[in-house]
């Protein structure tokens, strides 16, 4: 397991980038529950935020790409719209502890 952040560096409807050792990373948190993604679309493999740490659409309810609009689910990564469609985000094992939140890599 790696740490990735204490958990209050990760807001309730927030959304975090990462480069762990040169693989980007983001963490979002919805409903108390931290998820983490590979930050890269695949619809081109480019990046998903729009701005540092900025990875969710307007309403903070869904995961968007910045390059074509793509929206993904948060809790599994699929997406639910755009040329992506029915693809999915490749999600990344996590947990959370006291000190924070851990990824399996």
């Amino acid at each position: 397991m790696k740490f990735l952040c204490a958990g209050a560096e990760l807001a309730e409807a927030g959304s975090r980038g990462f480069d762990l050792d040169g693989t980007r990373l983001f963490a979002v948190r919805r409903g108390g529950q931290a998820y983490v993604y590979l930050n890269r679309c695949p619809h081109r493999g480019v990046g998903l935020e729009w701005q540092p740490d900025r990875f969710l659409d307007p309403s903070n309810s869904l995961i968007q790409c910045a390059t074509h609009g793509a929206l993904f689910l948060i809790e599994d990564g699929e997406c639910v719209a755009g040329p992506c469609a029915g693809q999915s985000l490749t999600a990344i094992p996590c947990r959370e502890d006291a000190q924070g939140l851990w990824i399996d890599v």
